[in-house]
C-alpha cells in the first residue's frame, strides 16, 4: 500500500446514521433499481426515490492531488464489512448484516470476514442503468456477433446468473504543457537505375509546444479482474456521477480498491504521455505536411491536479461451451459487453488462408501495373 493510503485511522471520521433500506411495506430490504434509479422492494414492488440534500452536491468532489495523504474520509455512510476471498484475493466490501457466501468475481464460496480494515470510502458512484434482464440480452447481440465463435456456442450460449458489483476507479484531472522536438520526414518516390521504384524520405528538424487539459483520466483500482476485459467496457460517462450514497450500492457488492492513489497518478501519468505524444505526431504530420515522425522528445509538466474515487458499475457472469467456462463482463451504464469466446479452428484456417489469397492477387496484379512481371 502507498504512502497515500497510511495512517487512515486517525482520519476516520464519525460514521452518518446507518442507512434504513426496509421497506415500509412489507418489512422486507430494499435494493437499488437500476430501472429507476431509486430503491425498490423485491418482495412487495414498493418503490422510493433516493432523496438528495438542500446544501448537498450532485456529484462527486474534485479533491487536490496534493492533498491526496490527507485521507479524510474513511466512511462508507452505513456499517460496512470486508470480505476476502481465498481463491482469488478479491476484497469485497458488503453491508455489515449481509452474508456472502460466494465470491462475485470468481465464483468460489472460499470467503472470510476481513479483520477490522479501514479503507477510503468512494467520493462518487456511477448507478446501475441496466438490468440484469437487459444484460443477458446485451449478451446474446454481442456473441451472435462474433464471426470466430463457433456456431454452436453462438446457440446454445446461456448467461448464468449475473452478479453486479461496483468496481473501484480513480479519475483524475490535470492541466498539460509539453515543449518537443524531432523530426518531420517528407516521402518522394523515386526510380532508380534499375527502374525499380523506391522511397526517399527528407528530413527535417522540428520544435514546439503543446498544451492540453485531460478531464476524468481514468484508472481501475482493482488487479482481481482481467485488464483487457475492463478496457474494453470503456468508456463510462463518469461526468454522471452521483455524490456516494449506501443506497446507491444497495444490494450490490463493491470491491475495495488494490491500487492506491499513488500508484494509480503514475499509471494515468502514462497515459496521457502516451496519448499527449499520438496528438504532437499528428501535429506535426498536418503543420509540416509530413508523411513520418522520428526522434521525438518530450518533456511535460502536469499542473492543477485533481482526483475523484469512484464506483462503477459492471454486470459479471459466465457461460458453459464443451465443459469450458468462458466469463464476460457487461457495462453497467452504457451496455457495452466484452469477454472471452470459444474459437472456431475451422473459420480461422479458412480467414487466413482466404487473407493470403486476397494479398497475393494484389501483388500480383500491383506487379503487372509496374512492369515487374512478364509473360
Amino acid at each position: 500500500m502507498s504512502e497515500f493510503d497510511t495512517n487512515l485511522d486517525a482520519r476516520t471520521v464519525s460514521t452518518k446514521e446507518e442507512t434504513d433500506k426496509k421497506c415500509p411495506s412489507c418489512g422486507g430490504v430494499m435494493d437499488f433499481d437500476p430501472k429507476t434509479g431509486g430503491l425498490s422492494c423485491p418482495y412487495c414492488g414498493h418503490r422510493e426515490a433516493i432523496l438528495k440534500g438542500e446544501e448537498e452536491p450532485s456529484s462527486a468532489e474534485e479533491l487536490s492531488l496534493e492533498d491526496a495523504d490527507k485521507l479524510e474520509n474513511c466512511d462508507w455512510g452505513a456499517e460496512k464489512k470486508t470480505v476476502i476471498c481465498k481463491a482469488c484475493g478479491a476484497e469485497s466490501v458488503y453491508d455489515a448484516l449481509e452474508i456472502s457466501a460466494v465470491c462475485p468475481f470468481c465464483g468460489s464460496n472460499q470467503v472470510m470476514e476481513a479483520s477490522g480494515q479501514n479503507t477510503m470510502a468512494p467520493g462518487g458512484v456511477v448507478p446501475f442503468q441496466v438490468t440484469d434482464k437487459q444484460a443477458s440480452e446485451l449478451f446474446q447481440r454481442w456473441i451472435k456477433k462474433k464471426w470466430f465463435c463457433p456456431k454452436l456456442a453462438k446457440e446454445s450460449a446461456r448467461a448464468k446468473h449475473f452478479k453486479g458489483v461496483y468496481l473501484p476507479y480513480w479519475t483524475f484531472d490535470a492541466q498539460t504543457d509539453s515543449d518537443y522536438q524531432g523530426e518531420a520526414g517528407k516521402d518522394r518516390v523515386k526510380k532508380g537505375k534499375d527502374g525499380q521504384e523506391y522511397v526517399e524520405t527528407t528530413w527535417q528538424a522540428v520544435q514546439g509546444r503543446y498544451r492540453e487539459a485531460f478531464d476524468d483520466e481514468l484508472v481501475c483500482a482493482t488487479t482481481n479482474q482481467s485488464q483487457s476485459m475492463l478496457m474494453e467496457l470503456e468508456p463510462y460517462r463518469t461526468a454522471e456521477n452521483k455524490v456516494y450514497k449506501p443506497e446507491y450500492v444497495a444490494g450490490f457488492a463493491a470491491e475495495r480498491y488494490s491500487i492506491g492513489i499513488k500508484e494509480a497518478w503514475e499509471m494515468a501519468k502514462e497515459s496521457i504521455r502516451y496519448k499527449i505524444k499520438g496528438k504532437i505526431e499528428k501535429e506535426i504530420v498536418e503543420r509540416h505536411h509530413a508523411d513520418r515522425v522520428r526522434n521525438l522528445k518530450i518533456h511535460t509538466l502536469f499542473h492543477h491536479l485533481t482526483y475523484k474515487y469512484l464506483l462503477l458499475p459492471v454486470w459479471i457472469s459466465s457461460y458453459k461451451y464443451k465443459d469450458k467456462v468462458y466469463r464476460f463482463m457487461v457495462n453497467g451504464q452504457t451496455g457495452k459487453v466484452s469477454g472471452k469466446i470459444p474459437l472456431s479452428i475451422p473459420k480461422i484456417v479458412v480467414t487466413v488462408i482466404a487473407a493470403i489469397i486476397i494479398i497475393a492477387l494484389v501483388m500480383w496484379l500491383s506487379g503487372i501495373q509496374y512492369g515487374y512481371y512478364y509473360d
